[in-house]
Order: structure tokens, then sequence, then C-alpha cells
């Protein structure tokens, strides 16, 4: 996996680095495997600029304690810095890329959802709309800090995600666009329609961290809210699959149309 998310670094240098090696561990997490390592691909603007190598010091404390709290060295990386356009830097882009192991492939999550099927998630409740992508692409907005990233959340819900794999039918960690979005995707992936229990913006788009959603049936679902309970984790329904309806916020639209449309969006801004 690929990760990294620039408006967050440019807000908070060592929140945003942190931040993208919790998403690569979140990532290789949902599918079942067992993080092992990173590289880093440290892409600034002008250091000599003190604001930019701010962003540079900053993000590279951030990946280190990620690093470190995940148990994932950096093993290799390369730095392109004086990336910059009639003297603007670049978007401070220090991606992170991961492996992780599945020791068989009896380990990999690789299931759909499907009718019927209970949506969870794994984590508390989101609200931080700071920097999230609702604001950047629906409101042109570049308010707030970064989200915080906890990262002895992240390896807490990490480790039960993987302990429990055998529970979980489809596994995808919540990011950019929040609990909307990665809903959605599983909806879109499974072509089955979704409905979640939630109206609340900030709760549909908020960009908290250490978060997934499982799908899984009834059943599974009451094994994991016991499994969660004893290892301490936050785990709740926040939906459930079938029809052939998105239902988010109190409107409703067909998945087929937005399918079509998620779909064609690169297609369509590079025709």
């Amino acid at each position: 996996t690929s990760d990294v998310t620039p408006r967050y670094v440019k807000a908070n240098p060592e929140m945003g680095g942190a931040q993208a090696v919790a998403e690569a561990y979140r990532n290789l997490t949902a599918v079942g495997a067992t993080p092992l390592a990173t590289t880093d691909n440290m892409n600034f603007g002008n250091p000599e600029k003190p604001e930019i190598m701010g962003q540079f010091v900053g993000a590279i404390k951030g990946i280190g304690a990620a690093c470190i709290a995940l148990d994932m060295p950096i093993v290799s990386g390369n730095v392109s810095l004086y990336n910059e356009t009639d003297g603007t830097g670049i978007l401070p882009t220090p991606t992170i890329g991961a492996v992780g192991l599945l020791k068989s492939a009896g380990d990999l999550i690789a299931g759909n959802a499907r009718e019927g099927h209970v949506l969870l998630m794994v984590g508390e409740t989101g609200t931080h709309l700071g920097q999230s992508a609702l604001l950047a692409e629906v409101f042109n907005r570049e308010d707030g800090d970064a989200p915080n990233v906890d990262l002895a959340a992240e390896k807490l819900n990490g480790d039960f995600i993987r302990a429990n794999a055998e529970w979980i039918d489809a596994c995808t960690d919540i990011a950019d666009g929040g609990l909307a979005l990665a809903a959605f995707e599983m909806a879109e992936t499974a072509e089955t329609g979704i409905q979640l229990d939630s109206d609340d913006t900030a709760t549909l788009f908020g960009e908290d961290q250490a978060r997934y959603l499982i799908a899984c049936s009834f059943d599974k679902a009451e094994h994991l809210m016991i499994a969660a309970g004893n290892a301490g984790v936050s785990i709740h329904t926040v939906g459930k699959f079938g029809g052939d309806q998105v239902t988010m916020g109190g409107s409703s639209a067909p998945l087929a149309n937005l399918a079509a449309t998620f779909r064609s969006t690169f297609a369509d801004t590079f025709a």
C-alpha cells in the first residue's frame, strides 16, 4: 500500500506524517495482513525556506514516532526537494509505502458485504472535519487542524482486526471522506445497497483516525462485539446492507447511479 494526505501535512506536519504511516498500517490490517516495514518518499518544496524546512522536520518526527509505535521500520527511502513552480512549493507529500505478511491464504480478508449484513465500526465515532475531504472538495476550504493520530488506539484496533479475521466477511479502514465514503465504497464493490444509521454531517464525513468498517452476519457481529468488549475496543453498529439504494443523512439515491459517477470520475477528469 502507499499513503499520504498532503493537506494534513500542510496543516500539521508532525501529525500528518504520523497519519501517513497509520493509514498504511490500517490498509494492510484491513486485508488481514501483519504490517512489516515501510519505505518513505519525501517530496517537499525549497528547504531553504524556513516554513518548508519546518514541514520536512515535523513530518520526519511524526513518521518516526508512528513507525516505532506500530513496529514498522523504514528500510529504504528517497528525498525530493526544491519542488516548486514560480516560487510556490508543492504540498508537503511524505508518501509512505508499506508491506505486510499473510502467513496463509486463509488469513486474507477478501470477501464482500452481502444482503442482510450488518455494518460495524471499530473505533470511536468520528466528528473531526478539520482538513477533511468534505471541506476541501465540496466547500473548497482548508480550515482546521489535521485529525489527531492516537498511535496506541491504532495498535489496539489493528490487533483486534487481525485477531478476529475469521469473523469478518469484509473490512476497510476509514480515511478520506470518513464513514460515508468508506461505507459507499464497500456497497459499490459488493453491488448492494446500504443504509447508514446517522444523519449527522460530522459523524458521516469526519476523518478521525484508528477506525475500520466491518461487514458480517448478525451472528458474527455478536461474537465481534463480545470480543471487542473483552479487548477494550470500541465497536458499534452503524448501518446495514441490502436493497438497491444508498441511504445516509436523511437522503437516498440509487446505488447504480452513484456507482456510475464514482467509476467515471477519473476518466471524466482527464478527458
